[in-house]
């Protein structure tokens, strides 16, 4: 939903900003005062391509910035932004467009960098622009199959999860087997030396954690000797005769002697006895660590002999133990799968079987709950279509299957929406129907059958009176006001029936002179009836003015 936006420098526009309702909004006024930029400046919020032809004549850059309040899917906040949610199941976005008059675009999100294709992703879902040829996701066959979901309820949803499941099962188990076969296929030169490497890192057999053990041991058995000499001195140094135990006891004994005059040397005579317990046992675990060294050539061979064989393997696979373990292991899945190359074959194409046998029971059954609820879809739409005065147009959803080569993680069947303009014509696809009125009126029938079931939050009207009046004026005002309790709806409107039924109003006026400006304000009160009157008559006569209030009073007992 649209919170705000604001426009600088777009067209004919200096400066303008709007409000719109979460309902209905309407925007009127004279033909040529500018309405067009405003929906140009709705495209740029919703990704659409920079054209500097947009940029304001002797503007360096346009710019339109905008507050969206958009549905929380679950997922992290936007761009990693402190966002609080301001409603549940929405998250405030703010966006910010810039068009210089080169054509060079920058796009920012919530205050973060951004390209265009991430906001045309992050915004275009939400927005749909209804009227002009682009940016109308109705056109798309590609949009229909999700619209006739959305219609067909959970009994459509549950289909639609299964087949998706079943899909992705089989999308993995072609690619396994796809993986065997080229592995069964391996070069003769990639299995010999596949095999060398099994063999060469087997001979060694490393185990993790063995090597930092083991270059840990050989440094204290190559060094025995030495470790024996520096234990048996330090031993030496601390019992032996004139040691330092007997220093340290000389020294206490002193102390002692003299802390009958002085009571402060007690404490030092007590550490210097402390240190030398503690030296006493230093002394002890030396000696005994002396006698403890051993030195054996024959292990000493061994060690050395083994930690060769490692760093060979590190050189050749490494650098890290885990490098080679996971050589190893590659190596081994190769030789495996061309050893049992027919086994695992069998085993993949069994399982693709499955998967596939599961996918086409997945596929029947979204395609029957397709097709069973694309008839009420099209009379529904035809319906409403109807109180539009759009005389014996009818909608057809159609859904033909596909073959299996042509599915996709969407469905195994094409769904697309047709439109026959009257009785006995030929149905023709949405996207060749000439009138953007009548596409707008369209669009129209179906987000209103569609109602809460659509996920497009703000709907943006344009032509969608396009050679309207009487009676069917008023149907399609009626229309846009239901459509308004369950979207936020923004028109672009000449017809005074329309205006009545909106929360908010805005008039659009182009101002003369040398440098023409086109201007947005809202109106209320008077100055609504005074725009209403204008609608009806042209001008703001008494009759004007007592049928337009007439008609605001009538829309608001509604």
């Amino acid at each position: 939903m649209i919170d705000e936006i604001q426009v600088e420098n777009v067209a004919l526009i200096r400066e303008a900003s709007m409000v719109p309702s979460p309902h209905l909004t309407v925007l009127t006024g004279e033909t040529g005062a500018g309405k067009t930029a405003l929906l140009s400046a709705a495209k740029l919020l919703m990704g659409a391509r920079a054209d500097k032809g947009a940029v304001r004549e002797g503007s360096d850059a346009a710019r339109v910035q905008g507050r969206l309040f958009l549905r929380d899917a679950g997922g992290s906040p936007d761009d990693g932004a402190d966002v609080q949610p301001e409603g549940e199941g929405e998250r405030e976005l703010v966006v910010s467009r810039r068009v210089s008059a080169d054509g060079r675009s920058r796009v920012t999100l919530n205050g973060a960098m951004a390209s265009v294709t991430e906001l045309a992703e992050r915004v275009g879902p939400s927005i749909d622009l209804c009227g002009q040829h682009e940016h109308q996701a109705l056109l798309s066959p590609a949009s229909h199959g999700r619209l006739l979901d959305a219609w067909g309820g959970e009994a459509v949803a549950e289909a639609a999860r299964a087949y998706a499941v079943a899909y992705a099962d089989a999308a993995e188990a072609a690619s396994a087997y796809e993986r065997v076969c080229e592995a069964a296929s391996a070069s003769e030169a990639a299995l010999d030396e596949a095999r060398f490497t099994l063999q060469a890192i087997d001979a060694v057999s490393p185990a993790e954690g063995e090597y930092e053990e083991l270059m840990a041991s050989l440094s204290r058995t190559e060094n025995a000797e030495a470790l024996a000499r520096a234990a048996h001195g330090a031993a030496e140094a601390l019992s032996g005769e004139g040691g330092a135990l007997d220093a340290l006891g000389a020294a206490a004994s002193a102390l002692e002697e003299a802390a009958r005059f002085d009571e402060n040397l007690s404490a030092y005579a007590q550490s210097l006895r402390e240190a030398g317990f503690i030296a006493e046992d230093v002394a002890r675990d030396m000696a005994s660590y002396a006698e403890d060294v051993e030195f054996d050539p024959d292990a000493l061979a061994a060690a050395q002999e083994r930690a060769a064989a490692f760093q060979g393997l590190l050189r050749s696979y490494g650098p890290r133990v885990e490098d080679v373990l996971a050589r190893r292991a590659e190596a081994a899945d190769l030789v495996a799968s061309v050893d049992d190359a027919d086994g695992r074959r069998r085993e993949a194409r069994e399982r693709l079987d499955a998967a596939e046998g599961a996918l086409a029971q997945a596929g029947a059954s979204l395609h029957e709950a397709r097709a069973a609820a694309a008839p009420a879809l099209a009379q529904a739409v035809t319906a409403v279509m109807g109180r539009l005065e759009m005389g014996e147009a009818s909608l057809e959803c159609r859904v033909e299957p596909l073959d299996r080569e042509r599915w996709t993680k969407a469905g195994p069947d094409a769904v697309e929406l047709f439109f026959r303009p009257g009785s006995g014509m030929q149905a023709r696809p949405l996207a060749r129907i000439a009138s953007g009125g009548e596409v707008s009126r369209v669009m129209l029938a179906v987000k209103a059958v569609l109602g809460a079931h659509d996920e497009v939050d703000t709907l943006i009207f344009d032509e969608v009176d396009a050679g309207v009046g009487g009676a069917t004026a008023v149907a399609l005002a009626r229309v846009l006001a239901d459509l308004a309790a369950t979207h936020q709806v923004i028109v672009v409107t000449h017809l005074a029936q329309v205006a009545v039924e909106a929360d908010v109003h805005y008039v659009v006026e182009k101002s003369g002179g040398a440098e023409p400006q086109t201007t947005l304000r809202p109106v209320e009160g008077v100055e609504r009836e005074a725009e209403v009157a204008r609608m009806l008559s042209g001008d703001a006569t008494e009759a004007s003015l007592a049928h337009a209030r007439e008609m605001l009073a009538g829309a608001g007992t509604r």
